[in-house]
């Protein structure tokens, strides 16, 4: 129970309003979860206002808030309180708090085995105290002091785990709750995005040694140099645990298995004893003895501790096996990742006797510069004994290309961006004795793919990591910019399976990746059209051919435009099919293979009415024969492109009947000449959707593929969707006058009082100028116009009709929000485009997130 005097007391706040109640059964911080009596606290970050969700945690029946300015509550009656700043006053509560209590701190920190450490010693701890340990991730600045929002004055001892992602982090939490006991587990690699290196990581982490009393005792990892050498920040007991035999609490004669780890445990007495812990792997060894050695410190008998410890529950998200499908083995160890955890854990998997051994592995994050040779590591640690190897994420993909230079076969890999495609990619093969490591990074969200193997999915909630209300909501995204691109790659693998499932088993889909995927990304894109149906890529030129190539992808890639002479070597050493409608380009291609010792593939293009690229139909056979004994040459496929299929007029119609018959024609006439090419093709994608006769051995779908029409008088199937979204943020609010002129030129004047938003966004990322603009966006679910010429990286919007827009408010330029949607086929319209133009002009410098 939390008092009102005592929040009082601790914050400094004042009260607002009347003292609606004077007692609160909890802290809360999200009002999704808030339950009745709690205290709501309205927290403000870089990230979200938490006062925007006071009205709704008032209905959900919190008994008061603490905020940083009042907000209207229309007849809600809650106990107000103000102060300066909500987590500074959360913290000052948390110091108060335990100092009143009188509460002693065991403060647990490290890169990794917080969690597992915390939950060990507070395991073999019960029944000897009094005891408080802060439940889940609430380890920080902020979730520490609100997990004490649950401390009770009889609680003799809290086992308190601290984390940082910021320097001075460890510090602070170390002041706010001082520790008479610290454990440290270990420095690795994590948040290097911030902490740069393992010594500003060891610095960050000794801190909570640097704050123990002379009589505290610390608790240090022998077999870590950089944690070992924390002994020397303090002047406390200090306590060495490991597998060095100089330690104080030394294991030997480790052995694994799926029931958990067993090891032979040496004491400073020359005690010897056999353990036993529920926990999997090598690295369980560490938590285990850190447990141990705090339990003697507060004088828990060594063989109840060594019976607490075979009974420790197991934590959710950390090498727990699960019952996965059709008698398999699930190894969710899903919670976080780092690139020691990530190596440890596939030890583990590598340990274990198993029918298979596949590891489905998701991004890792925060790593800075190190983030592509950590996964790269990670990659060759595996190779050698995995059955499969399945990657989600794109810095994940850098996993299975390291394999393969390591050895793995490619037809063991698959790279994915999606939970569906992880999942597929293993669960077919899925039998009794396989033995499944699902592991990533917090982001990557690797839970999902657990959850879908199960043999029971329906007990997830109680099994595996992120499963409450709040979680199920959250999408976690890194941006480099206040403006950028989200693309829903569930949607582009919809798209593609909807597409297959058209043109049915025996005609191929090339899926069509020009302009980065139409603006979409082609990367991510081409990887997860190929995991749902494509079988082929196509590009418009070398570098677009280049970039998929450089990403490890091998599938066929057609180069659809101009391939010069000179490009000719570079293309054959990529293995791209090459658009051929030139003898220059044919010779060259010719003494490219020859030079090189490879064949070099090439498809033919008709001009059948489109008059761009191409050989009229009456000149393809002469051509054909002209080339044929050219070394190394391989005419592979043949075709043509409609230039009205999109339309819905009969002229148009009649027209690309025409061109098929042109098309039809000529066919006939190779075949008779005894002229075979294995693969025919023309359909783009209005004509796939259109014109069945025209989708031969492959169709070549863009546009649908991303979920938007060819055209009006072509709309989609059902089951297809949009996968792009285009938002910004708002960066200013300002209040101006009547007669108040907006941005370059002065073309717009204010008529009345007004409130203008600035979002950055402008032509330089593709949001059109001129002549014509987007004319409106969509802010807090509602249209608000645009005013003023848009700039190269600005753009005005008129936001007085929409109340309390701020600085941070989710700006939407295509997509939805609230009740409503703005579409690109609307924006397209409004700017005299078409949607292909919309989409695919949204420049390089606004980053994709999937």
């Amino acid at each position: 129970m939390i008092t009102l005097d005592d929040i009082l007391t601790a914050t400094g706040g004042q009260l607002h309003g009347p003292a609606h109640a004077t007692t609160f059964e909890n802290l809360a911080f999200d009002s999704r979860l808030v339950q009745s009596g709690e205290l709501f606290l309205a927290v403000k970050t870089e990230r979200g206002d938490g006062h925007d969700f006071v009205p709704d945690a008032c209905r959900k029946g919190a008994a008061g808030v603490l905020a940083q300015h009042p907000v209207p509550l229309d007849g809600c009656a809650l106990t107000y309180i103000l102060v300066d700043d909500a987590q500074a006053a959360l913290q000052r509560w948390g110091r108060y708090i335990l100092r009143k209590y009188g509460t002693e701190v065991v403060g647990v920190t490290g890169s990794t085995g917080k969690t597992t450490t915390k939950e060990a010693i507070a395991h073999v701890l019960e029944g000897a105290c009094r005891l408080f340990k802060n439940p889940g991730n609430w380890n920080g600045r902020y979730g520490l002091p609100l997990a004490l929002g649950r401390l009770q004055p009889d609680h003799e001892l809290a086992v308190l785990e601290m984390a940082s992602d910021s320097r001075g982090e460890i510090a602070d939490l170390a002041a706010m709750a001082p520790p008479t006991v610290a454990v440290v587990t270990t420095v690795q690699p994590a948040h290097l995005d911030t902490f740069e290196d393992l010594e500003t990581i060891a610095r960050e982490k000794s801190a909570l040694v640097r704050a123990l009393p002379p009589n505290g005792v610390a608790f240090l990892n022998a077999d870590d140099a950089r944690v070992r050498a924390m002994a020397a920040h303090t002047e406390a007991s200090v306590l060495l645990f490991g597998t060095d035999p100089a330690a104080d609490l030394v294991a030997s004669d480790i052995e694994l298995t799926l029931s958990g780890t067993r090891f032979n445990l040496r004491l400073p007495s020359s005690i010897s004893r056999p353990v036993f812990v529920p926990l999997l792997g090598r690295h369980a060894i560490y938590p285990t003895l850190a447990a141990i050695g705090v339990a003697l410190r507060y004088g828990v008998d060594l063989e109840e501790i060594i019976e607490r410890l075979a009974s420790l529950p197991r934590v959710p998200g950390r090498l727990n096996p699960l019952p996965g499908r059709n008698g398999s083995v699930i190894l969710d160890d899903t919670y976080n990742a780092s690139p020691r955890a990530m190596l440890a854990a596939l030890d583990t998997l590598a340990a274990l006797p198993a029918r298979r051994r596949v590891a489905v592995l998701g991004d890792m994050a925060e790593l800075g510069n190190y983030s592509e040779r950590a996964h790269r590591e990670v990659g060759e640690h595996a190779a050698p004994f995995v059955d499969q190897l399945v990657t989600k994420g794109e810095r994940a993909r850098e996993i299975i290309l390291a394999a393969a230079q390591a050895g793995l076969d490619e037809s063991r890999s698959e790279i994915t961006y999606t939970t569906d495609d992880s999942v597929r990619a293993v669960a077919a093969e899925l039998a009794e004795g396989d033995i499944v490591l699902v592991k990533g990074g917090m982001e990557a969200r690797m839970e999902r793919v657990s959850a879908a193997l199960l043999a029971e999915p329906e007990r997830a909630p109680q099994l595996l990591v992120r499963q409450d209300a709040a979680w199920q909501q959250i999408v976690t995204m890194r941006l480099d910019r206040p403006t950028w691109i989200e693309v829903d790659l569930s949607a582009i693998a919809q798209n593609a399976r909807r597409l297959k499932e058209l043109v049915g088993p025996e005609v191929a889909l090339l899926a069509v990746m020009k302009a980065d995927a139409y603006g979409h990304g082609a990367v991510k894109v081409a990887q997860t059209a190929l995991n749902n149906g494509a079988s082929w890529l196509g590009v418009a030129a070398f570098p677009e051919a280049q970039l998929l190539r450089d990403a490890g992808i091998d599938a066929p890639l057609l180069v659809m435009g101009y391939t010069p002479p000179w490009q000719a070597r570079a293309a054959l050493r990529l293995d791209l099919r090459v658009t051929l409608f030139s003898l220059d380009v044919a010779r060259a291609l010719s003494k490219a293979a020859v030079a090189l010792e490879r064949e070099a593939r090439v498809h033919i293009k008709v001009d059948t009415g489109m008059h761009r690229l191409g050989l009229f139909p009456g000149e393809v056979l002469p051509f054909i024969r002209s080339i044929r004994d050219l070394p190394g040459l391989i005419v592979e496929g043949l075709f043509t492109h409609f230039s009205v299929a999109d339309a819905g007029d009969e002229f148009y119609r009649e027209y690309t009947r025409e061109q098929l018959r042109r098309f039809q024609t000529l066919l006939d006439e190779l075949k008779a000449a005894g002229v075979h090419t294995p693969i025919v093709h023309a359909a783009n994608s209005a004509a796939t959707l259109t014109v069945p006769e025209a989708r031969f051995d492959m169709v070549r779908p863009g546009i649908a593929l991303y979920g938007l029409a060819p055209s009006p008088e072509v709309p989609l199937p059902s089951g297809f969707r949009p996968a792009l979204s285009w938002k910004t943020q708002v960066a200013q609010v300002k209040e101006l006058p009547p007669g108040s002129y907006v941005s370059y030129g002065a073309t717009y004047r204010t008529e009345e009082a007004c409130r203008i938003a600035v979002i950055p966004v402008g032509y330089a990322d593709g949001f059109r100028r001129a002549p014509a603009n987007w004319r409106e966006v969509l802010v807090r679910g509602q249209r608000a116009p645009l005013v003023g010429r848009v700039t190269m990286d600005q753009t005005m919007i008129d936001v007085t009709a929409i109340p309390g827009v701020r600085q941070g408010d989710e700006v939407v330029l295509i997509g939805p929000q609230g009740n409503d949607r703005i579409t690109a086929e609307e924006v397209a319209e409004r700017l005299g485009t078409i949607p292909y133009e919309v989409v695919s002009e949204i420049l390089a410098r606004v980053p994709r997130v999937g």
